[in-house]
């Protein structure tokens, strides 16, 4: 077998190795973490996870409760939280 062959199988062997261990490290993250759920109108100002109606960033709450804007929570956790709701409020609705 010549070293260019050999060259070639080793490159080969290390792309599937490569590749099982990556989609099998992509199986287990997706496994671990936890379910979440958007938990709005309990944000401080400048502190939203994602976009509000108005804005398209992370971190554009312009108010503290801001209704429109939220946080990404565990699954169960936004209903036990005083003003924390599932669906978003009109930007201008005050809790």
């Amino acid at each position: 077998m010549s070293d260019k062959s050999q060259l070639i199988k080793s490159a080969v062997a290390g792309l599937l190795a490569l590749t099982a261990t990556g989609s099998m490290a992509a199986t287990v993250s997706a496994t671990a973490m936890p379910q979440t759920e958007k938990c709005y109108g309990i944000v401080k100002a400048g502190m939203n996870d994602c976009q509000t109606s108005k804005t398209a960033c992370a971190g554009s709450a312009t108010k503290d409760r801001q209704a429109d804007a939220f946080l990404f929570l565990p699954k169960g956790a936004c209903e036990k939280i005083v003003g924390g709701s599932l669906t978003p409020g009109k930007p201008d609705d005050k809790k």
